[in-house]
């Protein structure tokens, strides 16, 4: 009898889908030949209509009018999943937008198959939100029930980091003790795992993984301490107004910094209250570009000049970070030396999670054969110096770093699903 399974996973900056049909496993392309597609969507205004991925990406920031909505997967466990949205004046739970854009995926996976995939495991942090194990079970049973929503029957979970150690099993030859870091744009995970190709079809590996830890911090937290250490204040960051030399409110600048809360500050009430403030500013020029990026609602644009400045600093070490979009000829100068110290503090918190994953595991840094890096965080030189210097014997194999958990996730499927 024909099988036929597969694995998601819902990135919080990239999503992939992989199916498993009659033994053979492979990536399904969801967006042209590409097989990961940015988890992002855009409602266009007229019609409500729902773009995915790139072509939502490139929709606003040709300026469509629209609702852009990116980092959903951060929204699972949180009180906004009850609250939901507005799109375009109409309310809109993120149920509902979640399951348009796995609908989306898992409807490129039906077509390649020939037929409707029902089962599937689905990809998860270890903490969807850290210290809250009810937000956490919360978290995965929305996401379950949205699975169910869009047709799947039968539905397990598997945590990322496991998963990319799955993908990478099958082409090992030998056994490994090894540490996957799977470090995306919301989270970091860790898991200490033995692996070897004759285990790879064994559906219970749980004498094999000897821990797991986590912690939300990923890559789109790079991004807000990048843009709040060398972009924020050039829009008046920390600066004062007024005979009292009282700082400027900082929360509009925090919230700017965030892909899933920019959308909320472009009300009337906060133009407002940044006009008023503009004309007491001891740093006008600076703060009148706040009130410019509101007024133009191109917060989402300039943090992708940011996560362009962030992706620009991995190659090299100084960035002209362009911003004309808010000021005829404005641009940032940034170096790599100031993105690290802006992130020093997020990058220890991930190695104090891959630590305490060893302690958990009883196992020390130098028995460790090989690391296996996955997401694209993993790109950051800090991050990738950091590791070489923790793991000194291993062996580094940071390949297919955004497919790599949905490929592992679909050879989990195979093993559950048969």
């Amino acid at each position: 009898m024909p099988t036929l399974s597969c694995g998601i996973d819902f990135g919080t900056s990239n999503s992939s889908i992989a199916t498993s049909q009659n033994g053979k496993i492979a990536l399904v392309p969801v967006e042209q030949a590409h097989v990961t597609i940015p988890s992002a969507i855009f409602f266009q205004r007229a019609s409500n209509k729902a773009f995915y991925g790139r072509t939502a990406v490139d929709l606003f920031f040709n300026r469509q009018q629209g609702r852009f909505m990116r980092s959903l997967k951060r929204v699972l466990g949180t009180s906004l999943m009850r609250q939901g949205t507005m799109v375009n004046g109409t309310s809109m739970n993120f149920s509902t937008i979640i399951a348009s854009f796995l609908q989306h995926i898992k409807a490129k996976a039906d077509a390649v198959a020939g037929q409707e995939i029902d089962q599937v495991v689905m990809g998860r942090p270890v903490h969807f939100v850290d210290n809250d194990p009810a937000a956490n079970a919360r978290a995965q049973d929305e996401l379950k029930a949205i699975a169910q929503r869009i047709g799947f029957r039968q539905i397990e979970f598997q945590f990322e980091p496991i998963a990319a150690a799955f993908a990478h099993e099958a082409r090992l030859s030998g056994e490994k003790l090894a540490i996957v870091a799977d470090l995306g744009g919301g989270t970091s995970d860790f898991t200490v795992i033995r692996l070897s190709n004759r285990s790879i079809h064994k559906a219970d590996r749980s004498s094999d993984i000897l821990a797991n830890t986590g912690v939300r911090v990923g890559g789109n937290d790079f991004d807000k301490e990048l843009s709040l250490a060398a972009i924020m204040p050039e829009l008046g960051y920390r600066s004062t107004y007024g005979p009292k030399d009282l700082e400027v409110p900082l929360k509009p600048y925090h919230d700017l910094a965030e892909w899933s809360k920019v959308n909320f500050l472009y009300t009337p009430k906060l133009i407002m209250q940044v006009r008023q403030l503009l004309h007491q500013s001891h740093d006008k020029p600076r703060y009148k570009r706040l009130l410019s990026v509101l007024e133009t609602e191109t917060g989402h644009t300039l943090l992708a000049t940011t996560e362009e400045a962030k992706i620009a600093l991995t190659a090299s070490t100084e960035h002209k970070a362009t911003a004309d979009y808010i000021e005829d000829g404005f641009s940032i100068a940034i170096s790599r030396a100031q993105f690290e110290t802006a992130i020093q503090l997020e990058v220890d918190k991930i190695l104090i999670s891959a630590k305490a994953c060893l302690q958990e595991a009883g196992v020390h840094p130098e028995a460790i054969d090989l690391v296996i890096l996955t997401g694209g965080t993993t790109e950051v030189p800090m991050i990738q110096t950091d590791f070489r210097r923790l793991f000194p014997n291993a062996i580094i194999a940071d390949e297919n770093k955004l497919s790599s958990v949905g490929l592992g996730l679909a050879y989990d499927s195979q093993a559950k699903f048969g």
